[in-house]
């Protein structure tokens, strides 16, 4: 666990001593706001919800959360710093769990911040805030999912562009196979059994029935799995290029 932090601490140093943190932090709030309440018409809505602003979540990670990640494992490639940090007193499962803990930490920073939606709409209403609680925890876990997918895209090329749009492609994936159009287009000639097959990989069908304040154990096992299935398959990349 010391060597988890410790390499924690190290990335995230290194987010905050550049402008990569405080410009993913700044544009996620920015856009959050402005879709939540210009977009979305929160106050023309009148609900005491935040439905509208969780809406949002999965199409702002897509681009934001992969510009967070693609540098976890990249630049480590590009600067040949990788076989310096191999070559350290820790294991690799230590080093890409220490590297994504730090992103996911940039990540819950920027989801706390967005406090003041919830202040708001408490002072405007009477919100039911387990539910919004369930929305937050399901946003950080999507956000995790994101970050892993990323993650393992990072481990498979040195280049930060590649990393990046092909964690959004896996990511846009994940979205589609249970955004509504999709699956209303597949119901017309597929099987109501495979619909249901498509849509349970999806992170939008687990998103929301965490947002709507249900923690069922398998929308919470889903994105663990995704998280463990991208983190150990970036150890397996780690150690063949460890190997090689």
């Amino acid at each position: 666990m010391t060597n988890i932090l410790t390499i924690a601490k190290r990335e995230l140093r290194g987010y905050f001593s550049s402008p990569v943190a405080f410009v993913f932090i700044v544009i996620f709030l920015l856009l959050a706001g402005f879709f939540t309440f210009m977009v979305a018409g929160f106050f023309q809505r009148g609900e005491a919800s935040l439905t509208t602003f969780f809406t949002w979540h999965p199409w702002l990670y897509l681009f934001l959360v992969p510009a967070v990640g693609m540098r976890m494992w990249s630049e480590e490639r590009r600067q040949g710093t990788i076989e310096l940090l191999l070559t350290m007193p820790i294991t690799p499962w230590q080093a890409i769990t220490g590297k994504f803990l730090a992103s996911w930490v940039v990540v819950g920073i920027a989801l706390a911040l967005t406090f003041p939606v919830v202040m708001t709409v408490n002072h405007l209403g009477n919100p039911d805030n387990g539910v919004i609680l369930g929305g937050y925890i399901g946003s950080f876990l999507m956000a995790g999912a994101y970050l892993a997918i990323t993650a393992m895209t990072s481990a498979m090329t040195r280049n930060q562009v590649v990393s990046f749009i092909v964690a959004v492609v896996l990511s846009l994936f994940l979205i589609l196979a249970g955004y509504p159009p999709v699956t209303n287009m597949l119901v017309s000639w597929a099987s109501p059994w495979l619909v249901d097959g498509i849509a349970a990989f999806s992170v939008m069908t687990h998103f929301e029935s965490i947002q709507k304040g249900v923690l069922d154990s398998r929308d919470l096992l889903y994105f663990l799995s995704v998280i463990g299935f991208c983190l150990f398959t970036t150890s397996i990349i780690i150690r063949a290029h460890r190997a090689g």
